[in-house]
């Protein structure tokens, strides 16, 4: 029997990060999810006054999050949506679609590809991936089950706002995010404004 879509539980956790960040967080949980997977919705700042909330849909990523792994730029990117965020009012969705969406040990896979010589894509495609596996289903049912028709969205991914309109979610703005560029992880950003058209300002190639 198919779980009607909602909310499931509600709870208030506090925040705190590395570079000493804190805030507080009303964290969703959901039934009914299309793809069944344990998606997490942030309220942050004022979320439930927002007229139009900020909203990042932030795919989970083990090795920046949570390792701080400097092969990508997800770690800042999670610490400046929170603070953005929780200054404007909105909600972080915190998706468990690990390696654009192939998994945790696939992703591992991709990156000793990358070692070899392939970008971030050709790395996907060599172990028989799609360039990005994600789908943001899950992420537009959770607006809906939190009540929230329309949002700004916080992102340089032109996927994702298409997805989510996709879906019936109005994104009024597309908000882009600050570019969190570092040595090793330069490759891996020009791969994505050439493959998939982030709107990233990079440094020039040497």
């Amino acid at each position: 029997m198919t779980e009607q879509l909602g909310v499931r539980t509600r709870v208030t956790v506090p925040l705190r990060f590395p570079d000493g960040y804190a805030t507080t967080a009303e964290v969703f949980t959901f039934t009914g999810l299309s793809d069944g997977l344990e998606h997490l919705a942030l309220g942050l700042g004022d979320f439930a006054d927002a007229t139009t909330p900020l909203v990042r849909a932030h795919s989970e990523c083990m090795t920046g999050d949570v390792f701080g792994s400097e092969r990508c730029d997800c770690g800042p990117q999670l610490r400046e949506a929170v603070q953005r965020i929780t200054e404007r009012g909105g909600y972080l969705l915190y998706l468990r679609q690990e390696g654009r969406g192939i998994g945790l040990y696939a992703k591992l896979d991709a990156y000793a590809l990358q070692d070899s010589g392939l970008d971030t894509y050709a790395a996907n495609r060599a172990l028989g991936f799609g360039d990005d596996e994600r789908d943001y289903t899950a992420a537009a049912q959770m607006l809906a089950a939190l009540g929230v028709p329309s949002i700004d969205l916080l992102t340089n991914n032109p996927d994702k706002p298409s997805q989510l309109r996709d879906h019936g979610v109005e994104v009024a703005h597309v908000v882009p995010t600050a570019v969190h560029a570092k040595p090793d992880n330069l490759r891996y950003l020009r791969a994505k404004v050439t493959h998939t058209g982030h709107t990233l300002a990079l440094p020039i190639a040497a």
